[in-house]
């Protein structure tokens, strides 16, 4: 990566062919290489076999290794490894760790990652200690066999906000991973390797993907272990093989290309329809991180781009909730965020049905609550749709 690439603006370092990749054509679209195994030239000694760099599409391939270069570039990081799925991210993460080892984790996840932990890494040995990490006395909760702190800022779905920099320096001295969940900012709005962070986790499957139309994820290592946690990762990346495959891998790359006008408009219609939901009366609660009123709002300022596409909000009855999901029309009653399309999510049916009841209590998140991706559509036909949906459940 060049010094200049390095110092690019953001909305430039997404339309950059990054790291080493080379194409004979001039090909601007960095070319699908669909092949499983690549051909070696000869074979140099007993062991060395000459190849052109790559020789297994699970250890490496061109248009992934495009894509990852590109990510590190995003995230400020020293490498990126990219994975069928976020939630496949996840779990070679969590083979880093070893049985006793204790993880304390933000109490506001989304629900899959809750489930990994509790359905498979606690069987595996791991402890783990939920808080809340944006009010909660972090080292109360730091015992001598804790590792890492595992967090995502704003959480999904309450929002919450955690400060990184004064959480990067709980973990420095105490000796843990810092790792978070970029997902709902991505690296346009936020970089959390540059606030301290070892590890930063997408799925690409959202703002990144772009589209709805692929899976994916990322982990990206950073900071003075970065070299060494990319070592530890990537023998794991490719033991475990849950690679990004080649066409996958391109559409995220052609996803990335657009990242940068499409959170903009994401975020300027946010801010629109919370606005408008706050003055709903059949709204209890607005939770977005750029109203000013949000515990979070300065944090934000201070250590993000901007305050990103994801809303949540509490209506006044679950029966009023539910007959706002039978009415969307436009809106897209649907699993997922991060889309050209606004998507409405009922988390304790869909995103967190897996989460104990005792943790959602916790959380406030009830049968009330609604979350919202809100897409790149006109913002005024989206309050447009609002007000007819709130109309006709007003009715039932």
């Amino acid at each position: 990566m060049s010094k200049e690439e390095r110092n690019y603006h953001i909305e430039t370092k997404c339309q950059l062919k990054a790291g080493a990749h080379q194409d004979a054509f001039g090909s601007l679209s960095v070319p699908i290489y669909q092949t499983a195994t690549f051909e070696h030239r000869g074979i140099r000694g007993v062991q060395h076999a000459d190849s052109c760099g790559f020789d297994y599409t699970r250890v490496s391939n061109p248009t992934r290794e495009q894509l990852e270069a590109v990510m590190a570039l995003l995230e400020g990081g020293n490498d990126a490894m990219a994975f069928s799925t976020g939630m496949a991210a996840i779990d070679v993460l969590m083979e880093l760790f070893q049985p006793g080892d204790h993880i304390i984790v933000d109490g506001d996840l989304y629900g899959g990652s809750t489930r990994l932990f509790d359905l498979v890494n606690r069987k595996n040995g791991l402890t783990f200690t939920a808080i809340d990490f944006s009010e909660d006395d972090v080292c109360a909760a730091i015992r001598p066999q804790t590792k890492a702190l595992y967090l995502e800022t704003p959480t999904n779905p309450m929002m919450h906000v955690t400060d990184l920099a004064k959480v990067s320096r709980i973990a420095r001295e105490h000796g843990l991973l810092l790792i978070v969940d970029n997902t709902f900012l991505s690296p346009y709005f936020q970089n959390p390797i540059a606030l301290g962070a070892d590890i930063v986790i997408h799925s690409a499957t959202k703002y990144l993907g772009g589209h709805n139309d692929t899976l994916g994820g990322f982990l990206v290592t950073g900071g003075e272990r970065g070299l060494e946690l990319s070592a530890k990762l990537r023998e794991l990346y490719k033991t475990i093989g849950s690679c990004l495959s080649p066409f996958d891998s391109w559409l995220i790359l052609r996803g990335i290309k657009t990242l940068a006008v499409r959170m903009d408009r994401a975020q300027e219609n946010a801010m629109k329809i919370a606005g408008y939901l706050k003055t709903n009366p059949h709204v209890t609660r607005v939770l977005y991180p750029g109203l000013p009123e949000h515990p979070g709002y300065e944090i934000m300022k201070r250590q993000a781009r901007g305050f990103g596409g994801m809303l949540t909000f509490e209506v006044e009855s679950t029966e009023f909730a539910v007959r706002v999901l039978n009415h969307v029309e436009l809106i897209h009653f649907a699993e997922s965020l991060g889309g050209t399309e606004t998507l409405l999510t009922y988390p304790i049916t869909q995103t967190h049905a897996d989460v104990p009841k005792e943790l959602l209590e916790k959380n406030g998140l009830t049968d009330r609550v609604l979350r919202l991706s809100v897409g790149i559509e006109n913002a005024d036909d989206l309050i447009a749709e609002f007000e007819r949906v709130f109309a006709a459940s007003e009715k039932e």
